[in-house]
């Protein structure tokens, strides 16, 4: 059995979705006449109350135009966290390339403790009180990716007593 938010498509319509702009990168295409310029944006868009996030690149000939691609790729890309009230349940490591994220959860108070990347996507969710640790790779695609990746592995207690088979009493 897998995660359930991988079948359940979720509606963006129905959600209070906040964007941000990760980065953004200006690349270029070598052709016969010169250099063909063009922008990719790396976006995060969530519902904090929702605890739901998803992230998506848009490319485009102007930053704008990047942007809004992004942002319409994202919303078709979102997925829910499970969290608990002011943090999450226990510590995980999300891993993406060579890009390695470790959240653990804190005490009420001490806020989001995050770079760029990864502060972005945990506002997103909106997980008030977390510390993280970038390991490895910085780069800004790969650092969301292992973010997101690691939120995927936060399971809720009914559903590893569902899985275990046993009652969420019992689980330890």
């Amino acid at each position: 059995m897998t995660h359930p938010s991988m079948f359940e498509r979720i509606d963006p319509s129905s959600l209070n979705l906040k964007e941000q702009v990760v980065s953004i990168n200006r690349v270029t295409k070598v052709v016969k006449g010169g250099k063909n310029l063009s922008f990719s944006a790396l976006v995060v868009v969530g519902d904090p109350a929702a605890h739901i996030v998803g992230f998506a690149t848009g490319k485009a000939k102007e930053v704008p135009a990047a942007i809004k691609k992004g942002i319409e790729a994202a919303k078709k890309n979102l997925r829910k966290v499970h969290v608990l009230h002011t943090t999450i349940k226990h510590p995980v490591l999300g891993r993406y390339g060579s890009g390695l994220v470790l959240l653990k959860p804190a005490p009420a108070g001490t806020g989001v403790i995050a770079g760029g990347p990864v502060r972005a996507v945990i506002e997103a969710v909106g997980i008030p009180n977390v510390l993280t640790k970038c390991i490895g790779s910085n780069n800004p695609h790969n650092v969301v990716k292992a973010t997101v990746n690691a939120l995927e592995q936060l399971r809720d207690a009914a559903e590893i007593a569902d899985r275990r088979g046993i009652a969420i009493e019992n689980l330890q």
